[in-house]
């Protein structure tokens, strides 16, 4: 039987840098017509805001606390839903 051979290491940057690029590029003009529009009030929006904070952060944990921020911190459930399908982040 041969000798396995780990693969080369791959370089992420070069792999991922240009598709994050162009996402945060995506994020910066949204919250710009946004903005235009007059409806930065929007409590997605603060969500978006509050999620794009955390990115600054250096900690390997920054897409886990992304994902929750976005989340219903709430434990006890609710007995009925108020409506049907998801809005995208929580609405204190």
């Amino acid at each position: 039987m041969p000798d396995w051979t780990p693969p080369p290491a791959v370089n992420l940057v070069d792999l991922g840098f240009m598709d994050s690029r162009s996402k945060l590029i995506d994020l910066a003009a949204f919250l710009d017509r946004v903005q235009r529009a007059g409806q930065e009030g929007d409590f997605r929006v603060h969500a978006l805001k509050n999620a794009i904070a955390l990115l600054s952060q250096d900690q390997p944990q920054r897409a886990r606390d992304v994902l929750l921020s976005f989340s219903d911190p709430s434990t006890t459930p609710v007995e009925k839903a108020a409506m049907q399908g998801a809005i995208g982040a929580y609405k204190n």
